[in-house]
This record gives C-alpha cells, sequence and structure tokens, in this order.
C-alpha cells in the first residue's frame, strides 16, 4: 500500500499546504481498491482484523457522533468504541472533528458507517497518514521494505517476543498483496490514457475557430488562446508549466454558459481557476474532470455546442479532411519535444519518450477516419459490438486495447461504431491511437522479437505462393509458439487472419488443415476471435463441420468453441445452422453400443469431444441451449456419459452443467438417467471433471427428485470427501454449492452428518473466497434446520464465523448467513453466544439493507432471536430507532419483506412496553393497510400480527376503524390451514370490541367459524368459538337492550 500511494497516486503540489490526493480517476480507483480491502477484512480475516496497530490513524471526519449505532459510547461530541485494548484504551475514538483508529475491525466498521460518504473518508485517512503501513506495523516494518526476501522477514518476526507476531507477519504479507494489487491496477490504468501533442491541441483549436462566431448556427461565440508566444516545440504554456505536462491556455466562449478557462495538457483538457482580476494571472489548479479532447469537454460543457456540433457534423468532418490532404511539414524536432509527462517510476529516457512521440505523429496520418466511416455504420452492429466487449470484460468498462484489424471494412465498422456520437477529429483519432497500437509497426517499435518479422515474411508467403509454397509456409508458421501473443498479432497486422480464412474455402485439404490449425491456436486471443468474427469466418467454419474429412471437422469444431466465447459470435454459430451440425458431431457410435467404448474408432472419438467442446462455448446462450435441445443433443450428450474418456466427459459434463440452468434441461436429465452418470464420474482423479459434475449436481439438484437420485446412486459420500481437498477453489465451489443444494432435503442432511461433513464445513468459514462461502454458509442454513445438527454446530465453534460474517456487502452470502444464524438462535445456548458476540445487533443492522432479500432474510432471523433471548424486551428497546426501523418497514412493495417483519413484530409485541413503542409509531394504520392481500404467507403472519397487537389500549378499536376486519374475515376461505388458525385468533381479539363483531357478522364470518369448531387442530378450535361466542354475546345483549 505504500509503495502504490508513493509512486501511483496523484498527488497536488506542496504549495502552501499540505498535499492532497488529486481528484483523478485513477485515484478514485485506488481509494475504491482500499475500500472493499477494509471493509471486506473484517469477515475474511477476523483474527487479524482484532490487531491494534502500533499507531492510530488520524484525520478529520465530517461524520456526525449520531452516525454511530451500538457498539459505541455516543455524546453529543465524542464516540468512544465499546471495543478495547489489552489497556483499557478504545480502538475508536471521535473527538470531533477529529477521530483516532487503531484495528482493522473498527476502520472496516466506521466505513461502513460512512455510508455515502465512505469515499471522502477514505481519502482524509490516506491524506493525513502518508505511510499508514508504519503506524499499522510500527518502524521496524520499513527496515523490513529494504530487504523483502520472505526469510528475512520471517526470521525478523520470528526473533520479537510480541505474542501477536504471527497475525502481524500475515497482516505485513495482506498489506503486501494489496500494494502489488494497487500497482498492477495502477498499471492497467495509466495503460489507457490518453496523450495529447500540440499539433493536435492546435488542429482542433484552429477547426473550432473556422465554426465560431457570431449567430445561432456557429458552435461557439469565440475560441483564443491566452497567450500569442509559441514556443519551438509547439507549446504556448510557460515552461514551468510544461514539465506538469500543459500545452496550452484557451478562454473559450459558448453560446449559452460563461467564459470557460480551459487547460490543454498531455493528458487530456480540464477547467482551470480561470484568470485572476488583479494580474490576469492564470490559476493552473484542476476545477473539473479530465477529458480526452477539447469537443469531448465542451459537449459536456455546453448543451448548444453539442447540438450546434451534431448539425455542423458534415462540414466539419470535410473541413478536417482538407487539412488532412493538405501538405503538411511538422519537423521532427518539434514532434519529438512535445511535452510527456513521465510514468511514475518510469525508467525510460528523454530520448526513448521523443521517439515514441515520433511514432505516434507519423501513425496518426494512418489513424484518420475517413467521411464513408458513418455512412456505413450499421446501429446494431454499433450495439453488439459494444455488448460483446463488455460481455469479454464480465461487464466491465468497455475494452479497446490491443492492435486493430488490418485495413478493410470490419476494421472501418468497429472504430465507426465506438465513435458514432462523437465528433470525428485528429485529437479522437489520437486518442484511439493511444489504445489501439497502429496496423504496421514503426521503426520506435524495434523492440520487437525476431518471431514478428519472421512471421510476417511467412505471411507475404502464403498470400503470393503457390499450392506447395502456401503448404511449407503454413508449416513453418505452426513452428512459431502461437501461444505468445506477438505471435498472434503479427499474423494479424500484416493481413494474415483474411487469408487464413480466404484458405477455408480452397479445395485442398492439406491448406486447409494447416490454416485450421493456425486458426485454433491463435483464436484463444480476444482481439482475434472478434476479427474472425468481422471477416465472416464462422459460416465457412460451420460449412466445413460437414466435410467428411474427420480432422478437417475436428479443427472445425475446436476453432469455433474458442471464437464463441462472446454473444455475437454464438448467435452467429446458430443462425448459420452450426448448433444441428455440431449436435450431430456427438454421434459418434456409429452402430455400436454407446456403453461399448472399446468398440469407437480414435477419430469418432475426437470428433465428438470436438463437438462436445463446441457447443460448451454455445451453450452459454439460453437460445442456443434451446436450439441444443431441439436438435436432440440430451440423449447423444448422455449417451457420451458412459465412457471412460476423460478428456471427452469434461467438455460433455461442462455442456449439461451450463444447460441445466433451464427447466426443461433437468427434467430432460431425470428422464435420461444422467444423475447416476455424474455420481459416478465425482469419483474420478480428474479435479476438473469433479468440479463441472459437482456443478451440474449444483444445478439440477434444485428438484426434489434429483436431490433423492443423488443420495440413491451413493454421491452424497464423495462430495463429502471431496470437502476436504481445498487447494482447488473452483472445484470447492462446485462441491459446497452441491452439498448446499442437497441438503434441501432431510435425509440427506441425516447422511451429511454421518459423512461428518457439518464439522468440515464448520472449518470452511474462515479463509475462504466469497464464492464458497456463500455455499458453505448455504449449506450450514438447511442441515441447521435440525436440533443434532445445530447443537454440532456449535460444539464446533461454528457460531463465532458465521456471526462475523453479517459484516460483509455480498448479498447472497448475507441472506444465507441470515438464515443460518436464524436457524441457530432457536437453541437457547447458541442463541446465548448470538447475543453475546453482538449478532442480534448486526440482525437488526441488515434491516437497513437496501437488497430485500437480505431485509426479509434478517427479518426472519430474528424471530428466533426474539424468541430465545432472556431479556427480549429489553434487548430489543436496545437498539436505538430499532423498532422505529421495524416498522417503517410495512411500507415495503416486497411480499417477503412484509411477511418477514410481520412475522417479527408478533415477536416484539409479546412484550408490553414494546408494543406500546411500536403502536406509537403507527404500526396499526400500517398493518390495517396491508390486509388486501392474496398472498396466504403474508396473510398468516399478517394476522398474527394483528392478534399481538390487539393486546394494548385502543388497538382493536382502530383496527376496526382501519377497515381492517372485513378483509380478515375473507382468509377464513383460503386453502391454507395455518391461515385459517392466525386468523381465527386474529377475530377473537377484535370481536372484543361491538363494532367489529358486526362487521365480522355482515361478512358472513359466524358460518365460516361454524365449519372450523370442529377442526382437529386445537388452537383453531378454541379461537373459532371464542369469537363465535362474543358475536352472540353481543346479539343477546342488543336483544336483551331492545326489550328493556
Amino acid at each position: 500500500m505504500g509503495v502504490a500511494l508513493t509512486r501511483s497516486a496523484q498527488w497536488t503540489a506542496a504549495g502552501y499546504g499540505t498535499r492532497a490526493l488529486e481528484t483523478t480517476p485513477l485515484n478514485e480507483a485506488i481509494l475504491k481498491e482500499i475500500m472493499m480491502f477494509v471493509e471486506s477484512f473484517i469477515y475474511k480475516h477476523p483474527q487479524e482484523a482484532k490487531y491494534v496497530f502500533v499507531e492510530p490513524l488520524e484525520w478529520k471526519t465530517n461524520l456526525d457522533p449520531s452516525a454511530f449505532e451500538s457498539g459505541y459510547i455516543v455524546s453529543e461530541t465524542t464516540v468512544k468504541s465499546e471495543e478495547v485494548d489489552k489497556d483499557g484504551q478504545p480502538l475508536l475514538f471521535l473527538s470531533v472533528p477529529h477521530i483516532k483508529i487503531r484495528s482493522f475491525g473498527q476502520l472496516s466498521r466506521f466505513l461502513l458507517t460512512a455510508k455515502d460518504t465512505k469515499l471522502k473518508e477514505a481519502q482524509a485517512c490516506i491524506e493525513a497518514n502518508k505511510d499508514p503501513v508504519t503506524k499499522i506495523l510500527g518502524l521496524d516494518y520499513n527496515t523490513m521494505k529494504e530487504d523483502t526476501s520472505v526469510v528475512n522477514i520471517l526470521d525478523k518476526i520470528t526473533k520479537d517476543e510480541d505474542p501477536e507476531s504471527e497475525i502481524k507477519m500475515k497482516l505485513g504479507k495482506l498489506l503486501k498483496q494489496l500494494d502489488l494489487h494497487l500497482l498492477n491496477r495502477s498499471l492497467k490504468h495509466i495503460s489507457l490514457e490518453i496523450c495529447l501533442n500540440p499539433t493536435i491541441v492546435k488542429n482542433d483549436i484552429e477547426l473550432l475557430k473556422h465554426f465560431s462566431g457570431k449567430g445561432e448556427q456557429t458552435v461557439l461565440e469565440s475560441i483564443d488562446y491566452t497567450s500569442d508566444y509559441e514556443f519551438s516545440n509547439g507549446c504556448r504554456a510557460p515552461p514551468w508549466r510544461q514539465i506538469h505536462g500543459e500545452i496550452c491556455y484557451v478562454l473559450v466562449k459558448p453560446h449559452d454558459v460563461e467564459t470557460l478557462c480551459i487547460t490543454c495538457s498531455a493528458e487530456g483538457v480540464f477547467l482551470n481557476g480561470g484568470k485572476t482580476d488583479d494580474e490576469g494571472e492564470i490559476n493552473y489548479e484542476r476545477k473539473s474532470e479530465i477529458y480526452k479532447d477539447l469537443v469531448t469537454f465542451l459537449k459536456e460543457k455546453s448543451a448548444k455546442f453539442s447540438e450546434n456540433m451534431s448539425k455542423q457534423d458534415v462540414r466539419f468532418s470535410e473541413e478536417w479532411k482538407k487539412e488532412k490532404e493538405e501538405p503538411k511539414e511538422a519537423p521532427k524536432k518539434e514532434e519529438a519535444a512535445a511535452p510527456h509527462k513521465a510514468l511514475p517510476a518510469s525508467g525510460k529516457s528523454m530520448l526513448e519518450k521523443n521517439q515514441i512521440n515520433f511514432g505516434r505523429s507519423q501513425m496518426t496520418k494512418r489513424l484518420e477516419p475517413s467521411l464513408n466511416w458513418k455512412a456505413t455504420v450499421d446501429f446494431k452492429e454499433h450495439k453488439s459490438l459494444l455488448r460483446d466487449t463488455q460481455e469479454e470484460k464480465h461487464g466491465g468498462r468497455l475494452e479497446r486495447s490491443g492492435p486493430p484489424v488490418s485495413p478493410g471494412r470490419a476494421q472501418l465498422v468497429r472504430k465507426s461504431a465506438e465513435k458514432i456520437e462523437e465528433m470525428i477529429s485528429e485529437s479522437s483519432s489520437e486518442s484511439e491511437e493511444d489504445e489501439e497500437p497502429p496496423d504496421h509497426r514503426q521503426e520506435a517499435n524495434a523492440d520487437l522479437p525476431s518471431e514478428y518479422w519472421q512471421i510476417q515474411k511467412l505471411v507475404k508467403y502464403l498470400k503470393g505462393g503457390n499450392q506447395t509454397a502456401t503448404v511449407i509456409a503454413l508449416c513453418s508458421m505452426k513452428d512459431f509458439n502461437l501461444a505468445q501473443e506477438t505471435c498472434q498479432l503479427a499474423i494479424r497486422d500484416v493481413g494474415g487472419l483474411e487469408v487464413l480464412i480466404n484458405l477455408l474455402d480452397t479445395d485442398e485439404v492439406k491448406c486447409k488443415i494447416g490454416s485450421l490449425k493456425i486458426l485454433k491456436e491463435i483464436s484463444h486471443n480476444p482481439q482475434i476471435r472478434r476479427n474472425i468474427v468481422d471477416l465472416g469466418g464462422l459460416p465457412i467454419l460451420v460449412n466445413i463441420l460437414d466435410s467428411p474429412h474427420k480432422s478437417l471437422k475436428c479443427l472445425a469444431a475446436e476453432t469455433i468453441a474458442n471464437v464463441a466465447k462472446f454473444r455475437r459470435a454464438r448467435r452467429a454459430v446458430r443462425h448459420h445452422g452450426g448448433i444441428t451440425k455440431l449436435v450431430a458431431l456427438l454421434d459418434c457410435a456409429q452402430n455400436s453400443e454407446p456403453a461399448q467404448s472399446s468398440l469407437y474408432d480414435a477419430r469418432d472419438v475426437e470428433v465428438a469431444r470436438c463437438g462436445a467442446l463446441a457447443l460448451w462455448s454455445c451453450s452459454k446462450s439460453y437460445a442456443n441451449k434451446e436450439a441444443i435441445r431441439k436438435a436432440g443433443g440430451i440423449p447423444l450428450l448422455a449417451g457420451l456419459l458412459k465412457t471412460s474418456h476423460e478428456n471427452m466427459l469434461i467438455p460433455v459434463v461442462g455442456t449439461l452443467q451450463e444447460c441445466a440452468s433451464e427447466e426443461n434441461y433437468r427434467a430432460a436429465i431425470k428422464a435420461e438417467r444422467i444423475i447416476e452418470n455424474l455420481v459416478k464420474n465425482l469419483n474420478s482423479e480428474n479435479e476438473q471433471l469433479q468440479e463441472h459434475c459437482a456443478m451440474a449436481i449444483y444445478q439440477c439438484a434444485e428438484d426434489k427428485e434429483t436431490r433423492d437420485l443423488v443420495r440413491l446412486h451413493g454421491g452424497l459420500k464423495p462430495l463429502a470427501s471431496l470437502l476436504n481437498n481445498t487447494d482447488n477453489k473452483e472445484r470447492l465451489a462446485a462441491v459446497t454449492g452441491a452439498i448446499w443444494k442437497c441438503s434441501i432435503s432431510k435425509e440427506n442432511v441425516t447422511k451429511f452428518r454421518e459423512y461428518k461433513a457439518i464439522e468440515t464445513l464448520v472449518g470452511l468459514l474462515t479463509d475462504q473466497p466469497e464464492e464458497v462461502l456463500v455455499n458453505v454458509v448455504g449449506a450450514l442454513g438447511e442441515c441447521c434446520q435440525e436440533y443434532e445438527n445445530r447443537v454440532l454446530v456449535r460444539k464446533c465453534g461454528g457460531i463465532q464465523p458465521l456471526v462475523n460474517l453479517l459484516v460483509g456487502i455480498n448479498q447472497t452470502l448475507l441472506v444465507n448467513v441470515t438464515k443460518a444464524v436464524g436457524a441457530c438462535a432457536v437453541e437457547p445456548e447458541s442463541m446465548m453466544i448470538i447475543d453475546r458476540l453482538d449478532g442480534v445487533r448486526l440482525l437488526w443492522s441488515l434491516l437497513k439493507n437496501p437488497h430485500p432479500d437480505v431485509k426479509a432474510s434478517a427479518a426472519w432471523a430474528l424471530c428466533p432471536c426474539i424468541q430465545n433471548a432472556k431479556d427480549a424486551g429489553e434487548m430489543v428497546r436496545s437498539f436505538v430507532g430499532g423498532l422505529e426501523l421495524v416498522v417503517n418497514l410495512l411500507k415495503s412493495d416486497n411480499k417477503e419483506v412484509l411477511a418477514s417483519v410481520c412475522a417479527a413484530i408478533t415477536n416484539i409485541a409479546k412484550d408490553q412496553e414494546n408494543l406500546a413503542v411500536i403502536t406509537d409509531h403507527g404500526v396499526v394504520p400500517l398493518l390495517s393497510k396491508l390486509a388486501n392481500t392474496n398472498n396466504d404467507k403474508l396473510r398468516r403472519h399478517l394476522a398474527e400480527a394483528i392478534s399481538r397487537c390487539c393486546m394494548w389500549g385502543r388497538n382493536r378499536v382502530t383496527f376496526g376503524e382501519y377497515k381492517a376486519v372485513a378483509p380478515l374475515v375473507r382468509y377464513l376461505r383460503s386453502n391454507d390451514a395455518n391461515v385459517h388458525r392466525a386468523t381465527a385468533q386474529a377475530l377473537y381479539q377484535l370481536s372484543e370490541d361491538a363494532d367489529n363483531c358486526i362487521t365480522m357478522h355482515e361478512n358472513g364470518a359466524v358460518k365460516l367459524l361454524l365449519d372450523m369448531v370442529g377442526s382437529p387442530d386445537q388452537d383453531l378450535q378454541e379461537a373459532a368459538a371464542g369469537c363465535i361466542s362474543n358475536i352472540r354475546r353481543l346479539a343477546l345483549a342488543t336483544e336483551k337492550a331492545r326489550y328493556t
């Protein structure tokens, strides 16, 4: 963390005050990574979270003392944590506005308390503590930095007599890992940064001047430099600002906003502090975000500019084209001297920087866009391009790094799509060039390995040679390490992809095989697989699947498997009939039985394996899953599962695992008796096969019949034994997921207890990734529904790690943890431990979680906690604002949240004082408002809550006034016996009021209640009889009053 903050974070110049972090995307990314590390620290590393820092982290906070809840001693101006060190000093101390924090646990809780302001708090902490690592671990850590060998660090810490030395060592390693992670993120971020030069900026300004002036149609009123003097390198900024990468300063007057004073720098364009009134000097301090070019900046700041710019689109492009075609002399010296802000800790010399800039200036000309681009863009293709890129990056930001496709329409379409809403300008071309290296390498790239140039020579032979020369060139190319990115890009950069794809259309089998072998290897590269789709390679590959040559089929299928990693490629395979052809490849049994794998021809097996591999890639799309099912893929996959070929089984099981997410497939998997073979392959020695079998069981075990089949075929024992192998985290996640889903059946839980799986699951509650923890906690939540397992979890020390996980941020994990903690709370001894660990407060705080599933699960978990706590009423009242929070949740739109909150209110209202408080908070009108519902689960818990709330003051009367009685009578027509019992009890309480009795009688309650008096449920009998009795008493009293 120390190195990253020193070398990568961007700090302001010292000036008159202390240095501060600049507001830059890089700094924001670094702060967010640090925040994620700290927030998750308390449950990922609970032991290390308790370690007390050598010196506290101190800074000025904007957080108000009232934001702190239980766990803290709060006054008007101070806050102290109840958690203290061995000397009795609080680990968090706030004396407004100064705060001191001395452990990661308190730091994590503080960020959770800060909520929306946590980014500012993290920044303030970093700025005030320039060397946080030294404060956390002590000055000794500085000496370790000089010699980072693990042996020396271990030796220094083990010699220390401090009993916390082991925790200190682990903490040091964790901080070191964070430091490396931050540096890697910073390098990735810096590599994507835009770099402008004086020529580009000057061209932009000149073009904007051409379209500026008076009148409604102009883009700007005026645009002028602040200085007329231009240095030899093209800059107009003073030399002492040029060292910061600044090029010039521009005064811009848009039509709709005040004059803007703008700084153009190598990093981009931003708003500065403007000219001072006294001396006319410029305030160089940055006042806005950094934009990639002047046009983008002005579009953001001025709506009128953006509107007029879109009108001037074609004219602006034509002017730009004219400038491009005019012969320009850009002296090499000027280009070489362009200011270039050095990267942090960069070891490049000034000469190298100048060479790079020179290379950029030469390459810019070739990368300039043409006017045809906008006309040829297909908007649908543009959208799919963006989706493809996002999908490959798993939802990350758009990725355009990596060299572009060789010249052709495909490349034009991509670049124009990325720029479709932006004005074409040299600056945008330059920014693209920075992110995408040029098509042909210049002398500035002379550091490329010799293989790059050798491969380019071979591609030339492919283009111009005869059949023999082509085959020899293909064989020679195959001898290179095609897994290396340099070799892959060398083929593409010189137009080799087009040649290789064209060779697939020839009649020469040898040329096709050679081309496919190369395409199969290089299509692992994400950029190249997109290029193959752009160049129309997929329809040709699909057609080859019909070839009589088995080698061609295999290679084509494997190449499709590599290419079909993104949505557009998978769609193209389906549209060209590829799914049906790939399914046909699975039928490798010929006329022999599938079980007789020894009779298979080896080549037929390989064809089927490659077909399964391609289907595995394609099956990530719902439409493709349906196409596979309709093409008859499931019986064929089921047949292949019976083979003993492991390399065949992995893609087959992988395809089934992907498809099992759909209900139609799960039904077919049961019908084809696939579960038996999945269970059998759990005993394989191949870890990848075990992982995919476990994942397929996880997907299918939503269904009770499948869970029973897994048990009947002996699948629970291998799953339990695989829990002991924790090195392979992907497999562990799949296995724990399968155990979780299988644990939904009680019979399976009994078996897991026999196999000692529950003890193993408890051991996995710490030091595991979130994907494993979600499944482990889910499995324990199901197991703890039984008394024996709750005792087992408590005796194995599972309560504390479960409670520690309540402070996480993963929504699925929180849902599972709350369920597990709630199940454990049913047992009084476990409840005592939960209460001692502050678990009830943590559950209560989750009622504020924005995700409805987390709220509902937390509310359900609170019910057994309140039922089994020793002094439940006092405990509930101790949570400041807790009762008001629960009552306000009755305003939710989510039925599960409403049902769970009603259940919690039923338990809270057992205490008269708490019932009085929630009545004051308006619980009666809110419960009455929910009465008109058809959801039986909500009906039951709502009726129970109303029944309890009737026992205070005038609540019975108030329920009648808010029209809650008539809807309750309708609940008696439900088919759910639990609803009948709860409703009868509620009506019995409400019938104590005369007006409510009249309403019940008018709505036909007596007849319905008479039927329930004969129910075998004693509680229902008594409540129904009591309600009828009250109604009858009122009728008799009325009759008596009439005659007297």
